[in-house]
């Protein structure tokens, strides 16, 4: 046997191996024929396939560009693949060129548009998005896929009444398109039409009752009914299909958090804290789970795993763009974990991310006093007045911090100027209460020292 039928044994082998699903031995399989023949691009092809089912998604774009550039006439199905890995690295604006240059090498690429339209609505670029779409209808006016991937982008828009439309045009033309009746349901839950959400999803279900992210919506969707106990089993049917499946555990997580279970919370958070950090601010969930537990045991134990938790999330602000309420919620728990600097340097986030915001400098304003710093804490309240004068909480603060520093007749203008705004406000009131009590102190002391007889 010559090299060429052994190499070509082995590929046939790692055929066999890869629809198998027996990812490491293809694997091996592949580059034992490679190593006989490196030039055969549909090998290299292959093994970035292979590589990327086995979830290695680093190894196999460099297995993909190899078989790019042997060339062999696989070029645009080898650029489909490799932005479809880049994809996955989370890599969107990359993924572009190798789109566009499929399209170049073969006109007629409808995966290459329907790519595009998914690409350009992760950017945030819907215009571009709906241009591929028209451009993929040119090539086939019926493809399902076209319009259920344009709704995605039509979702992300609030288009609602357009994405139903398009996801109804899937469902006509390919009714087992996988996920399109739960699509569908999650557009009437957010047009409040939960009852028909939930019989979209009953449908789903039944049709393909091992999909546990269909399953996970659904249960959501059941919290929203207010149907908690539902919800429950749908998250525990979904955990029997996927035991690490991380919406599942947060939102058991969640249940069992506003239930006032915090241990049980505690666990589901823990699991999807090891799995995904970043995971939807679950440090934060976690970190606000173990201060309440610390607080009503007396756990320093606690108390020490909850402040690393949130400076890991801070930490992880600093070098990625937090969403404002992300922030706004870090900066809180961080306030109540008594990290006032902390606080601070959270605080100079939001502000960075609306400095127009009067609530983001007031928010500042509370981690500056928390970390004694009263003077910077009275600008921050004066910067959030300029911007809404009607801001009590900010006023209230001005009148604490000039009432703290012995500044009575700061104080007092303050509580009069809030009380002019809201004269229910009862911090305020309190805050006036104490300043008369004080007042009349002051005159009884002075009026006592008159009289005091003379000696």
């Amino acid at each position: 046997m010559n090299e060429w039928q052994e190499a070509e044994q082995h590929v046939e082998r790692a055929h066999e191996l890869y629809e198998l699903g027996h990812w490491d031995e293809a694997e091996s399989a592949l580059r034992r024929a490679l190593t006989l023949n490196p030039y055969q691009a549909e090998w290299h092809f292959n093994l970035g396939l292979t590589l990327a089912a086995a979830g290695r998604p680093e190894a196999a774009l460099d297995a993909l560009t190899e078989a790019h550039r042997l060339g062999d006439g696989i070029e645009s199905q080898s650029c489909l693949e490799i932005a479809g890995v880049l994809l996955d690295l989370d890599r969107p604006e990359d993924a572009i060129g190798w789109l566009r240059e499929a399209i170049e090498r073969n006109p007629s690429s409808l995966d290459a548009h329907v790519q595009l339209i998914d690409v350009y609505a992760l950017l945030d670029r819907h215009d571009d998005a709906e241009l591929h779409f028209y451009l993929a209808l040119q090539l086939d006016a019926s493809s399902a896929t076209a319009y259920a991937t344009m709704a995605e982008s039509l979702i992300d828009r609030r288009q609602l009444d357009r994405a139903m439309w398009c996801l109804q045009e899937a469902s006509r033309i390919d009714g087992t398109l996988p996920r399109i009746a739960a699509r569908m349901a999650y557009v009437c839950s957010l047009t409040g039409r939960l009852e028909r959400a939930r019989q979209l999803y009953t449908r789903e279900i039944r049709e393909n009752p091992g999909d546990a992210d269909t399953i996970v919506d659904f249960g959501r969707l059941l919290v929203d009914m207010h149907r908690p106990r539902e919800a429950s089993e749908k998250f525990h049917r979904a955990l029997e299909l996927v035991p690490d499946h991380l919406d599942a555990h947060f939102s058991l997580g969640e249940l069992a958090d506003e239930d006032g279970d915090a241990d049980l919370a505690r666990r589901h958070y823990l699991v999807v804290e090891k799995l995904d950090p970043t995971y939807n601010g679950v440090r934060r969930r976690l970190a606000r789970v173990l201060m309440l537990q610390a607080e009503r045991t007396n756990d320093q134990h606690a108390t020490r795993a909850a402040r690393v938790l949130a400076l890991q999330d801070l930490a992880d602000a600093k070098r990625d763009e937090y969403e404002y309420d992300a922030l706004r919620d870090l900066a809180e728990l961080l306030l109540d974990l008594r990290l006032g600097n902390e606080a601070r340097a959270a605080g100079d986030l939001l502000v960075a991310a609306r400095p127009g915001d009067a609530s983001s400098h007031h928010l500042l304003a509370v981690a500056h006093f928390g970390a004694g710093d009263s003077a910077a804490g009275i600008e921050a309240s004066r910067r959030a007045l300029r911007l809404r004068p009607d801001h009590i909480p900010a006023v209230h603060n001005l009148a604490v911090a000039y009432l703290r520093r012995g500044e009575l007749v700061r104080a007092r203008y303050w509580v009069r100027k809030g009380l002019a705004l809201d004269s229910d406000d009862r911090g305020l009131r309190r805050l006036r209460a104490y300043l008369r009590v004080h007042a009349l102190r002051s005159i009884a002391g002075w009026v006592a020292m008159l009289l005091r007889p003379s000696r």
